[in-house]
């Protein structure tokens, strides 16, 4: 029997290879010359000489006999090669009755089909492509699909229909708003692209939309075994004749769609809506057996209201000006049946705006995050804020008193047209553009330490707070109240090559107030803490005002830092302990290295009306000292820092006794070598913060932490020299049972 093959058109013959003036298709031609599998059958022009073809028999050892997908031993293919050399050769199938497979693109019905060759793009595709290797792939297309090999078992199942030139974005929450009956939707038109693709977004309609509102029809259809990828249909009889092809049905669907919206009373003519819109679900099956492994969704206007499109069904008959259910005629055939098929759909992609759930999971995050307050939304806590906001964690708060100057722009996330705006405005007008009120951020425009009404609510009803104020003032103001929840304080270094995270252990029995303390006896001791608070690359007046300076420093710095901190912050407070994090950046190289600091608790001990904080960390190394020294005392000078705002000193750290020190079995006089230049680098690397605030010595074995006459007169003399400062002098005794703290004041 003859073979059926499709008839090329607008093409001129070629009498020989000679006549080829496509350089890749005088390759290609004298690829299958070489080839003893392919014979070429033609050589063919288009009349705009813009492609050439070769018309050519291909054998395939490698093609089951009889094989059930229908694939022969001998095919014929035109192989069509474009002038324009960043196209790809295309691979067309000519007998007519070449098997319908998952792997190929029909442009139109009645034409030849094209094979798909490659699962790669078509730049990683040219950067390897031979005509010899080309060949290849032509007989491995056909050898795979005759053993139904072409799509692998771990491969998504295809798409139902090929890429739309429209799109349709729903709502977050359309689920939600389409169960308000009362809630009526537009389509908006967004921006066009330069192939003519647009964007449209499905939106609520107001008052001022009446006219072109529509009501959504959704409908899930039967699941479909995934094969070959459809044409888009262009109207409403070729959309129902894809879905019969392929074993589901629409058009009963639609039917009593339409009807159940037509009561016994009817509806007036004048209320059917100008345009209609399909939304179509179908699940796809990778076996006729198989359970569901996706939803094709697809979208499909329709520029005629629906119960118009009821009536050219023939389920809907009018009568006095309106719409009835026509029961007689539902589901049968009637004088203009086929009036519907012409109806003209746009079909469009279907997406949905980002909520919180969708941006989690594009994240990679699991948890929700905490109900959380954020105090200060300056440089870094503005960055934080918004990396939360697009992975969907947390739901909060933003306090910050400042608003938005000029010279903030060039390290804040906000834009020019915010300058004047209150920060915390800011950041929640920000959060609401990229989420589009799928969540919100609450804005408090006050300063954290006022404690005021709306920031005491607030902070009790979080379950976390980050503290990213750049000021000592609200992390130690928050651990003195009992009553707030877990803290986190995080901050850039003033020269934006390290960021710090101090973490409260869940129970908050470790507070900010401590974790600062050990974080500066780390910066006092390591190598890293050398210049690691060192001041900035520079400052420059922002204003008028003596206190308007502000520091020189790239947002690149900010950026990095903020993404690490983002990440740590989450990762942090998934557990329950505290934490003290150090990430330091070399800003040449850009290598991060992270130093962890160990943890202590604290020790709250009276102290006049004042209270001192020392950690077990200071005391591990206070009685280690004493112990080295036996049999004789020993002794050195307390590191910390008075903060009268909270009514407290915090001991930091505790100098071991200077060289020339004078140390008996009984007795103890501590000397001066090298130890100004010690308090001096304290200071220095703590940026000032660290000072010396009293002395220490221990007590000899057996013998108590109880003051002898001389520790007294020692008390007393250093009371003295601490009122010139108008500070309380702070001594500290190490002994057998403990350590004992006592203030002087003058």
């Amino acid at each position: 029997m003859d073979e059926q093959y499709y008839q090329l058109f607008n093409v001129e013959q070629l009498d020989n290879a000679s006549k080829l003036a496509i350089p890749r298709a005088l390759g290609l031609y004298e690829a299958c010359m070489r080839n003893r599998d392919f014979d070429v059958v033609q050589l063919l022009r288009h009349e705009k000489k813009d492609f050439e073809y070769i018309v050519i028999d291909v054998q395939c050892d490698g093609v089951p006999p009889n094989n059930s997908v229908g694939i022969r031993y001998y095919e014929r293919l035109v192989l069509c090669m474009s002038a324009d050399p960043s196209v790809l050769p295309e691979t067309l199938a000519l007998r007519k009755d070449f098997p319908s497979l998952m792997h190929e693109n029909r442009i139109a019905p009645n034409v030849p089909v094209s094979l798909c060759l490659y699962f790669e793009s078509t730049a990683s595709v040219r950067r390897t492509w031979t005509p010899e290797n080309f060949l290849r792939r032509v007989q491995w297309w056909l050898e795979k699909s005759a053993r139904d090999e072409l799509h692998p078992a771990d491969q998504p199942v295809e798409q139902l229909f090929f890429v739309a030139q429209y799109e349709l974005v729903l709502p977050w929450n359309f689920k939600e708003l389409k169960k308000n009956p009362a809630n009526k939707f537009v389509i908006n038109r967004g921006p066009t692209r330069q192939n003519a693709a647009e964007t449209f977004f499905l939106q609520t309609a107001g008052q001022e939309d009446s006219t072109r509102s529509i009501t959504p029809v959704e409908i899930t259809l039967s699941p479909i075994t995934h094969g070959r990828i459809e044409l888009e249909p262009h109207n409403l009889g070729e959309l129902v004749d894809t879905l019969n092809l392929r074993g589901t049905e629409l058009l009963p669907v639609l039917e009593n769609v339409i009807q159940n919206r037509v009561d016994t009373q009817g509806i007036p003519i004048s209320s059917d809506e100008s345009a209609s819109i399909i939304l179509l679900h179908v699940p796809m099956s990778r076996t006729s057996d198989g359970p569901p492994e996706k939803f094709v969704t697809r979208g499909f206007v329709i520029l005629t209201g629906m119960l118009g499109i009821g009536q050219k069904l023939g389920v809907l008959l009018t009568h006095e000006g309106k719409y009835f259910r026509d029961v007689r005629l539902f589901g049968q055939q009637t004088a203009n049946a086929d009036a519907w098929r012409s109806e003209v759909i746009y079909p469009m992609e279907l997406s949905r705006q980002l909520d919180a759930a969708a941006a989690r999971f594009q994240s990679g995050i699991y948890d929700e995050g905490p109900d959380g307050v954020i105090v200060g939304v300056g440089s870094l806590g503005s960055m934080m804020l918004e990396l939360w906001g697009r992975s969907g964690w947390g739901k909060w708060s933003a306090v910050d008193k400042d608003h938005i100057k000029p010279h903030n722009i060039a390290r804040h996330v906000a834009h020019s047209q915010h300058i004047g705006m209150l920060k915390a405005e800011v950041v929640a007008q920000l959060h609401a553009a990229v989420t589009d009120g799928a969540s919100k951020v609450v804005p408090i425009s006050s300063d954290a330490t006022d404690l005021n009404d709306d920031i005491v609510g607030a902070l009790r009803a979080s379950k976390l707070v980050i503290d990213a104020s750049t000021t000592l003032e609200y992390p130690r103001l928050s651990s003195t109240r009992d009553d707030f929840p877990r803290h986190v304080s995080v901050f850039v270094t003033p020269d934006g090559n390290a960021a710090v995270l101090l973490a409260e252990d869940v129970d908050r029995k470790v507070r900010l107030r401590t974790l600062e303390a050990q974080y500066y006896r780390a910066v006092i001791h390591e190598a890293w803490g050398a210049h690691h608070l060192d001041g900035n690359l520079g400052t420059f007046w922002s204003g008028a005002s003596c206190r308007d300076i502000s520091t020189v420093l790239p947002y690149s710095r900010v950026v990095v830092h903020a993404a690490t901190l983002a990440e740590q912050v989450r990762l942090t407070t998934s557990r329950q302990d505290p934490d003290i994090a150090i990430w330091l950046r070399n800003p040449v190289s850009g290598e991060i290295r992270s130093v962890a600091v160990p943890v202590h608790t604290e020790r709250r001990c009276g102290f006049g009306n004042l209270d001192l904080f020392i950690d077990e960390g200071v005391v591990q190394k206070l009685n280690a000292e004493r112990a080295n020294s036996f049999p004789t005392e020993t002794g050195g000078i307390l590191l910390g820092f008075y903060d009268f705002n909270i009514n407290a000193v915090v001991v930091i750290d505790a100098l071991p006794a200077p060289a020339d020190s004078k140390s008996t079995g009984v007795s103890f006089e501590r000397g001066v070598e090298g130890l100004r230049g010690a308090v001096a680098d304290a200071a220095r690397r703590t940026a000032g913060v660290v000072q010396y605030i009293g002395e220490w010595h221990s007590h000899p074995p057996n013998y108590p932490a109880d003051p002898s006459r001389d520790d007294i007169f020692q008390l007393i003399y250093l009371s003295l020299k601490m009122a010139e400062d108008g500070l309380p002098a702070v001594s500290l005794i190490v002994g057998e049972n403990g350590i004992r703290v006592m203030q002087g004041r003058a």
